[in-house]
């Protein structure tokens, strides 16, 4: 069986990729796994999801799974995924699963797993579920049966934990500030308003009715046009992004320019390191983030500390090293004082409170880093393996950086959730980006 899990958990086509079936042996595994140490009489697991429809059939299937193997479930229904991650910990449940594919389509779903704590799982502990999943799949596993079989309750004041989380992060009140929030039609639309309006914020909310078959449809963190046209509409003074499942924060300023999270994260590091929060003054980034950010943070004596693609490297770098801030260009920033992992909200509330606090606006701020031009194309493909292998490419890579000569750079990587290769150019221009993306891109399309 080729591996389940990507860069952030296991994606697919819900019904079609992700059946149900799987949803449930993935959950028994995930179960055999993780709630072997129990602290209680009996393991417990937390679920939540996100509001498209098929979430509806697949955290049921999950709650099955994990009965089935003899835990219990905290039922949490619609919540961001860092509040399942945050309730967790809340607990003390052994793990928790999220039914969510964050900002993917409607149609795809998927399943993100929580160990002890709210850390995302490490490679080997995915690597051992698959494992557990395939072992059981070949032979009769023990059920418990009569008292054994797991329980199904809901947590009613899961949200309201989650929201008094935040609402105690909050470092100063967002007096003054009017605020747009688009929450995608996701899992943040009961939640991101409410919390940024009781921090003192005047808010407007767009993206803010899912209906099971609106997420991410047009709007949210990978669709910046409505909140970019809102926050100008409403003379705003900052516009915040949500993606489907709230683990990322992308921003606009006043006058409807975007802010990605390279600027966020630059925006954060500094204000840490001014109050003497940035451990080893040093941030944690990917391999995607500009060449902007390493150069704003060397004219502030702060270090960057590369990693692969996926929060989950950035939150592994930032354990193992014992730093206290890092994310992705995409906006999902982790803030591990606070929270086990990225959030969205907690990252929009704390880039707010530095607006408030400095009284300077969002541009004036993202001014602290200048973005070298960026060019990122994605290239549907059948075979991702056999693309990124292929020596046309290699050559077309190669013939791209000799052309920048320096002054720039090519990055080609395989996606972790869609069958995608992603082609990143950086270059003195954008019109040099683009062109070499392009010349890349086409190679990637025929070597496919």
């Amino acid at each position: 069986m080729a591996r389940l899990f990507g860069t952030d958990g296991l994606r697919g086509l819900a019904n079609g990729d992700l059946t149900p079936e799987l949803a449930t042996a993935v959950s028994v595994a995930t179960a055999h796994v993780l709630a072997t140490a129990a602290a209680g009489p009996r393991p417990v697991a937390v679920v939540g999801r996100d509001p498209r429809a098929s979430g509806e059939m697949l955290e049921a299937a999950v709650c099955a799974g994990i009965s089935a193997a003899g835990t219990d479930v905290l039922r949490v229904g619609v919540l961001p995924t860092p509040a399942i991650a945050h309730l967790v910990a809340d607990t003390d449940a052994d793990f928790g699963i999220v039914v969510s594919a964050s900002h993917n389509p409607m149609p795809d779903n998927g399943i993100k797993v929580f160990a002890r704590g709210g850390a995302k799982l490490a490679d080997e502990i995915e690597d051992e579920i698959q494992t557990a999943l395939e072992e059981n799949a070949s032979r009769e596993w023990t059920r418990p049966v009569g008292s054994g079989i797991g329980r199904i309750r809901d947590l009613p004041d899961g949200r309201d934990r989650y929201l008094a989380y935040l609402a105690a992060a909050v470092p100063n009140r967002l007096d003054g500030l009017k605020v747009v929030v688009d929450c995608a039609h996701g899992a943040s639309a009961g939640i991101a308003p409410r919390l940024y309006e009781q921090a003192g914020a005047e808010v407007i909310a767009i993206g803010n009715e899912p209906d099971g078959l609106n997420i991410n449809d047009g709007v949210g963190a990978t669709h910046l046009a409505p909140l970019r046209k809102a926050v100008v509409e409403h003379g705003a003074d900052v516009g915040i992004a949500h993606d489907g499942d709230a683990d990322r924060c992308l921003a606009v300023a006043a006058d409807g320019s975007p802010v990605d999270g390279d600027a966020i994260m630059a925006i954060l590091a500094v204000a840490m390191k001014e109050a003497g929060m940035l451990a080893g003054d040093t941030l944690v980034a990917t391999v995607m983030s500009n060449l902007g950010l390493h150069l704003a943070m060397r004219e502030h004596d702060i270090d960057v500390l590369t990693t692969a693609v996926g929060d989950r490297y950035v939150l592994e770098a930032l354990r193992d090293k014992g730093l206290s801030l890092g994310g992705e260009q995409s906006g999902h920033v982790v803030l591990p004082a606070y929270a086990p992992t990225g959030d969205g909200l907690l990252t929009a509330v704390m880039l707010l409170a530095r607006m408030a606090a400095t009284k300077q606006s969002l541009a004036e701020l993202a001014a602290v880093m200048t973005r070298l031009p960026q060019e990122l194309v994605n290239v549907a493909v059948k075979d991702k393996a056999a693309a990124a292998a292929s020596p046309d490419v290699a050559a077309a890579v190669h013939a791209a950086e000799d052309e920048l000569g320096g002054r720039g750079r090519v990055l080609l990587r395989p996606s972790g959730t869609e069958r995608l290769i992603r082609v990143m150019v950086e270059a003195a221009t954008a019109g040099q980006a683009k062109t070499l993306a392009d010349r890349i891109a086409d190679v990637v399309k025929t070597a496919s």
